[in-house]
């Protein structure tokens, strides 16, 4: 029996009523399943990380069938571009709390489920408060920060984490922490440098893929609760939407990972300034670069101040909205612009939120110009500047 079947066993197996009899009898007909699965999993704790596109159909499938308590981590609001992939809302909960829109959604799905709502940002303080006491932990997440902290408290208390990530038309999926089984630094030992790798909001995501590796991870979670089948413990699956094409490799426990290996990380750490570039401002010299923030950007070409504003986003996202007055020059394309920008003039760079830009502008000031990172990007101006400008 998969030891998180063995952890759920020992509590009192609750006895299904004749509603849920009805209500799961092809759960029921199922010999891998059957009752005593079913009574595994009313009796079983899920957490799922994260209400957005791995989220809802994660947290959707659980609870149809019929996981007795779930909790849901998330602490922001539903937003339209939201509604592309994650189904757990409608337009109707347009500025809504998530967690909020997502109960009322869950509890309609199955009343007999109980919701533990954590409207927080998971951290290295609270982690390992929220996360012991559940069976499995279903990463929903959608930045490295988090994922690597989840990682860590998985291990930490011995939880299986079942894993999914998504970006433009390919997915993944597997199931981490458990026992004998690799972690996620056995993969991928360290959170990569800001701006290697772009976010969903940046590069795109196709609306249905989530769906996909968001139900492949409740299919994990359920089978680790009943014991049924075999899990993707060991393995790492891979999914090309555009040719959809699945295959997986085989990933093996590394004896020299930092987490579950050689156990030195004992101490659980945010990752934000690793993975989210969020480093200090900068003096403005030309040595490092320094952050603007929207609201002083405002007052400066207010003013009527000689700013260069340089768009390092992609031409798609420059025809969804711009800054007006800005110069587009993609930041791959950068290197080979230097010669065309002006020397004299302050610059200020932005992309979608702010990474790529802090990336183009640490280049431009390693090559002698006066510039300045536009703090949480277009988006960011979007909100707080001119709401005319689309946020995507």
């Amino acid at each position: 029996m998969p030891a998180t079947a063995e952890r759920t066993a020992p509590r009192d197996a609750p006895e299904l009523s004749s509603d849920e009899l009805a209500r799961y009898g092809r759960h029921l007909s199922l010999s891998e399943i059957g009752p005593t699965g079913q009574a595994r999993l009313k009796a079983a704790r899920v957490l799922v990380v994260g209400a957005g596109g791995l989220g809802s159909p994660g947290a959707m499938y659980l609870a149809a069938a019929g996981v007795g308590t779930i909790g849901l981590v998330d602490f922001d609001s539903v937003e339209r571009s939201n509604l592309q992939r994650q189904i757990l809302f409608g337009e109707d909960d347009v500025g809504r709390g998530k967690l909020e829109a997502a109960s009322d959604r869950l509890r309609g799905i199955n009343p007999y489920v109980r919701l533990e709502l954590h409207e927080t940002r998971l951290n290295a303080r609270n982690a390992e408060m929220i996360v012991a006491g559940y069976d499995v932990v279903v990463d929903g997440t959608d930045n490295f920060a988090t994922r690597y902290l989840v990682n860590d408290v998985c291990v930490h208390l011995g939880i299986p984490n079942v894993y999914g990530s998504v970006l433009r038309f390919e997915g993944q999926a597997s199931v981490f922490a458990a026992p004998d089984g690799p972690c996620y630094r056995c993969l991928f030992r360290e959170p990569p440098p800001p701006g290697l790798v772009p976010s969903c909001a940046e590069a795109g995501v196709m609306g249905v893929l989530p769906g996909i590796v968001g139900s492949i991870q409740a299919a994990e979670a359920i089978k680790l609760v009943t014991g049924a089948g075999q899990s993707l413990v060991g393995r790492l699956l891979l999914l090309d939407a555009l040719t959809m094409a699945f295959r997986s490799i085989e990933i093996r426990r590394d004896p020299e990972c930092p987490a579950c290996g050689t156990r030195e990380i004992t101490v659980l750490r945010d990752y934000d300034e690793y993975c989210d570039g969020r480093a200090a401002a900068g003096t403005g010299d030309g040595s490092v670069p320094a952050e603007i923030t929207p609201e002083d950007l405002a007052e400066r070409l207010g003013r009527g101040d000689p700013v260069m504003l340089l768009d390092v986003r992609e031409d798609v996202e420059w025809h969804i909205g711009h800054i007006s007055g800005a110069r587009l020059v993609p930041l791959r394309a950068l290197p080979s612009a230097l010669g065309t920008l002006p020397v004299e003039r302050d610059i200020v760079v932005y992309c979608h939120h702010g990474t790529r830009s802090r990336a183009a502008s640490e280049l431009l000031a390693a090559n002698g110009y006066r510039v300045s990172n536009l703090t949480g990007g277009i988006d960011r101006w979007s909100r707080e500047v001119d709401p005319s400008v689309p946020r995507y």
